[in-house]
């Protein structure tokens, strides 16, 4: 299917990565290729990476052409990926975090209960191990504490428990299976409104065989050696687990003293070399809403590089 993806807070991006002729910006997650277009008709020139293939083929057909560098890898490599390709520091560094609606609505990649798709979940599907390797690896306490901690799923340990039970039995052959065994081994009366029972479960299978947290923590670690001074970088999260990781590795940067409160002068020397730009998070408006409701959870973080 086409790759298709409704760019999130697009106009935000660019005005907080403040891209401009010039600049050298790197798309950590190139996706369709949505904020990468804005930020080179802004001027800027463009790195742009994606772990997947069908994004990089979607995005390099859209921006043929254009002042652009893309590459296969995954944002969490990008000191790497850019001393392959030569690059020094950036002035601005993107990530657009979670699943993609492509990823989501094509059942063959099994992000989705929607459909019957493969245990798969993998968003780069040349690298990494399936779903359906990793349900052979876990046990009920392991499986338990990934819904519970990347799910926030109340009811994980009944939950993994009736996995595990069906996986064994082999009653779990595709997305839609899974999703009915969750739904089963949940009080009826229990079940959420406004989303699918399986909904959380999903969420957390996902992050789990994508290491998608550990991955967002490798690129705020690497930030000091990506970004240059004066350059900004931005992350757009869409559940609270990310976004609670990018606040508080914004913050840290941004921290300067170290010392016991209680010492008179600083000891430690420190001063902070990034600020952050976003007290708040910013958040689609209205019109965005409209055309995009999925939009309405995602929240944008920026900082920036001191000089």
């Amino acid at each position: 299917m086409d790759f298709v993806h409704h760019t999130v807070l697009r106009r935000e991006a660019v005005e907080l990565l403040s891209a401009a002729p010039g600049k050298l910006i790197l798309d950590g997650t190139l996706g369709g290729g949505g904020h990468a277009e804005a930020l080179l008709d802004a001027g800027a020139r463009v790195v742009g990476l994606d772990q997947d293939p069908a994004a990089l083929a979607a995005a390099r057909a859209r921006l043929s052409g254009r002042d652009i560098v893309v590459a296969h890898g995954n944002f969490r490599d990008a000191r790497a990926v850019l001393d392959q390709l030569g690059v020094g520091e950036v002035d601005g560094a993107l990530v657009d975090l979670g699943v993609s609606s492509p990823q989501l609505d094509d059942p063959e990649r099994g992000f989705s209960f929607r459909g019957g798709g493969p245990l798969d979940m993998r968003m780069d599907p040349t690298r990494g191990r399936p779903l359906s390797e990793r349900l052979s690896e876990w046990d009920e306490k392991a499986l338990a504490r990934i819904l519970g901690s990347l799910g926030e799923e109340r009811f994980a340990r009944p939950i993994a428990r009736a996995i595990l039970r069906a996986w064994g039995e082999k009653k779990i052959a595709s997305t839609r299976d899974l999703a009915e065994v969750v739904a089963g081994a949940m009080p009826r009366k229990a079940w959420p409104r406004d989303i699918h029972p399986a909904t959380r479960t999903f969420q957390a299978l996902r992050i789990a065989v994508n290491d998608e947290l550990g991955a967002l923590g490798d690129w705020l670690s690497q930030l000091p050696r990506v970004v240059a001074r004066g350059g900004r970088a931005a992350a757009i999260s869409f559940h609270s687990l990310e976004d609670r990781m990018v606040k508080q590795g914004f913050a840290r940067l941004a921290t300067g003293c170290i010392c016991p409160p209680q010492l008179p002068v600083c000891a430690c020397g420190r001063s902070a070399e990034w600020k952050v730009l976003t007290k708040k998070p910013v958040q689609a408006g209205e019109e965005e809403l409209s055309q995009n409701p999925r939009a309405r959870s995602a929240k944008l973080r920026a900082v920036e590089r001191l000089s």
